[in-house]
This record gives structure tokens, sequence and C-alpha cells, in this order.
């Protein structure tokens, strides 16, 4: 049996994470309904080219979204307890649509005993790191978690 995880996000303004999805981060659009004059999203099914895929749609006014989400993180304070992450071999290439778009870089490229990577911000506020595959960790002598190569 296989099965698949797919994040499905209400955004609203859905146009504009379509737009961030497809033409900054790489996303390749699968299909896409909307309303008569486009204005609508419905459904819209995005798949990552290193596996996965996530659906977007339009939220209601006044219900929940992504923005609604964020906007309580940002009054409670702290690091959002959430966001999505992209595995990918060369982020590289991500991070650089993303510099030329504008987007609000949350944390620049870097590279550590992790991988390389770095955190972008959508137009809604969602957190999207994007980086290289983590590696296996173990715990070292001192029990901290590091990459199995490095103990």
């Amino acid at each position: 049996m296989s099965a698949s995880l797919k994040a499905n996000l209400g955004y609203r303004h859905a146009q504009a994470a379509l737009h961030f999805l497809v033409h900054v981060l790489g996303f390749k659009q699968v299909s896409i309904y909307t309303s008569e004059d486009e204005t609508i999203i419905a459904h819209a099914e995005l798949h990552w080219s290193g596996g996965g895929s996530v659906t977007i749609y339009s939220a209601e006014p006044g219900k929940s979204s992504v923005a609604s989400v964020v906007e309580k993180a940002e009054r409670e304070g702290g690091y959002p307890a959430f966001s999505i992450h992209l595995d990918t071999e060369t982020p590289e290439v991500v991070y650089e649509r993303v510099i030329k778009s504008g987007a609000k870089v949350v944390r620049e490229m870097r590279t550590s005993p992790m991988g390389r990577g770095f955190i972008v911000s959508d137009p809604e506020g969602l957190y999207w790191s994007v980086g290289t595959p983590l590696p296996r960790l173990v715990r070292n002598k001192e029990g901290q978690w590091q990459p199995e190569a490095n103990v």
C-alpha cells in the first residue's frame, strides 16, 4: 500500500500564493479549478519536483486562513509553530528565484553540518524552509544530535 502526504492551505489571496508557489519556489501546477471570473480558487494542486504536493484554495472572507493563523502566532510572539519544508539538492537555485522576486527571506542561505538551506515567507506569512535533505542523525558523546558522519 502506498500513501502520500499533502498540505491543504486556504489563503485570503490564493492567486498571490499560487504565483509565489509556482514562479518563486518552483512548484508545478497540475490542476486548478476557479470561479468563472478566475478570482476565486476552489482547488489548485501543485507538485514539488522532489516528491509531495500542496493544494491551495481561496479561504472564505472572515474564515480561518493561512494569514489568520500567522497573525495569531505573531500576536503570541516567538517562532511560528508551523512551517513547510521542501527537500532539494539545489536550494541555491530556488534561493536565486526568491531573491529576484523580492520575497521576504526569514533566514539567509547557509551551510551547516545539517545541510544547506534557507527560510522564506510566502505572501501571507507562512514559512517555507528549502534545503538539502536532512542527513541521518545520531547522538554524540555529549548527547547532542549530529549528522552520523560527524560523530
